[in-house]
């Protein structure tokens, strides 16, 4: 990715993604827009957030973005990604699979850039959310890190 804070912000994807698997035991996002100014992420739920939701899942990103955590990547054969993940948005043919991995927090496949460790993210902040046809879209931007 050619912006520099691309990759910030796909990180923060993945630890939004994280938190929302964590705290309301629903899937990763299934459709994502990571854009160097802001971003969405779209779930399969039930509802719309409370406001209070809103604010414990802004709080959860922020704490595991602050965690000083380390972001790695490794190859793994398409036979262990298999027993572990979800592949089907994967494109045929593929022999081996990148796993990003942040600290203990996260891994999951990803072709994408990253950070190399979370305290490069910078705040993260929810700028909105809305439920449709038993879709919730999140929206979010980030701060300046530290």
């Amino acid at each position: 990715m050619a912006n520099s804070s691309a990759p910030r912000m796909h990180s923060a994807e993945h630890i939004l993604n994280q938190v929302m698997v964590r705290t309301f035991d629903c899937g990763r996002c299934f459709s994502a827009h990571v854009n160097s100014k802001k971003s969405k992420c779209d779930y399969h739920f039930n509802r719309a957030l409370t406001d209070s939701e809103m604010q414990d899942v802004e709080t959860a990103v922020n704490s595991a973005i602050s965690g000083n955590l380390e972001v790695s990547d490794t190859m793994v054969s398409l036979e262990e990604a298999q027993r572990d993940f979800n592949l089907s948005r994967l494109p045929e043919g593929v022999e081996g699979v990148r796993i990003v991995r942040i600290g203990d927090f996260d891994f999951c496949p990803c072709i994408g850039a990253h950070v190399k460790n979370t305290i490069e993210i910078g705040a993260f902040r929810m700028t909105s959310q809305d439920f449709k046809d038993g879709v919730l879209r999140i929206r979010y931007k980030l701060g300046t890190p530290e």
